[in-house]
């Protein structure tokens, strides 16, 4: 991130979707995007696609569609490998992350950087490592990724992690020096949206885009099995009153920094309905 950039006088709106689950998340996706990006302005639209296909992993057929739909870059998480034809388009497909903190050998890269209109904004996907198997600390790979993006204007890390305390203190660790830090893997948006002091925005979970009617995007009733009987099942995506969760973050004029970031909360509905157009919070 270039410190007091001078190029680009204009704010800047990011859209960043949470985790987009099965063919729920991407048909609300779809529906309600192009309303979005009319509404808000908006410059850059990043999404977490970790749970795209099927609800776990993703294939190149539904990153494919993400990108048709308007989507410029698609970060990802442990499922990342879930599907074996993704690994080549991984290496292929610029605008695809995985984690920056997996090993070097595994297919695909870290960090991106996209532009529009003269504006740019790196990317960098982070894999948490408190009960998640990143192959190295986010906290020491972070600085490396940050070298590979220091071009850009604006800067987003999407923060894939279980725990929390990491993802709160990634946010801290990073105040000041990035655009956003966003949390995604938890499918449930967290209430502590806000601009650090140093300039960065943040919030612990974005939530996910998906069927808000089932367990963090799977049907109830199967979940509800394993709880009360500890027998494993086999989950199925819901497709019970889909939801697209994001936030719009906003840079300061003439700024790398953030001047706001608000959560975007909205049932697949709102996409015919002008009463939707109301349910931002």
């Amino acid at each position: 991130m270039r410190p007091g950039a001078a190029s680009f006088p204009r704010v800047s709106a990011i859209l960043f979707v949470g985790d987009i689950v099965a063919s729920a998340g991407r048909r609300t996706l779809k529906a309600l995007l192009p309303g979005l990006r009319e509404e808000l302005g908006l410059d850059f639209v990043v999404v977490n696609g970790e749970n795209a296909a099927g609800g776990i992993g993703i294939t190149p057929k539904h990153a494919g569609e993400l990108f048709a739909a308007g989507v410029d870059v698609i970060t990802l998480g442990n499922h990342t490998y879930r599907h074996r034809e993704v690994w080549p388009y991984l290496d292929t497909q610029p605008y695809i992350l995985r984690p920056a903190n997996f090993m070097r050998t595994q297919p695909g890269r870290g960090t991106c950087v996209f532009e529009r209109d003269g504006v740019s904004l790196g990317v960098v996907n982070l894999s948490g490592n408190l009960f998640m198997q990143a192959a190295s600390p986010a906290f020491t790979t972070i600085d490396e990724a940050l070298r590979e993006v220091a071009g850009a204007d604006h800067v987003l890390v999407d923060m894939h992690a279980e725990a929390t305390s990491e993802k709160v203190a990634m946010g801290w660790f990073l105040d000041g020096r990035v655009t956003a830090v966003v949390g995604t893997h938890t499918h449930v948006p967290t209430a502590d949206a806000r601009v650090l002091p140093g300039g960065t925005a943040y919030i612990t979970d974005v939530g996910m885009t998906g069927a808000r009617g089932g367990v963090i995007g799977v049907k109830r009733e199967q979940s509800i099995s394993v709880f009360r009987s500890h027998m494993p099942v086999r989950y199925d995506s819901s497709d019970v009153d889909p939801w697209l969760m994001a936030v719009v973050i906003r840079t300061a004029p003439g700024s790398s920094r953030a001047e706001s970031i608000e959560p975007i909360l909205r049932p697949e509905s709102s996409a015919t309905s002008t009463s939707g157009r109301n349910q931002t919070t």
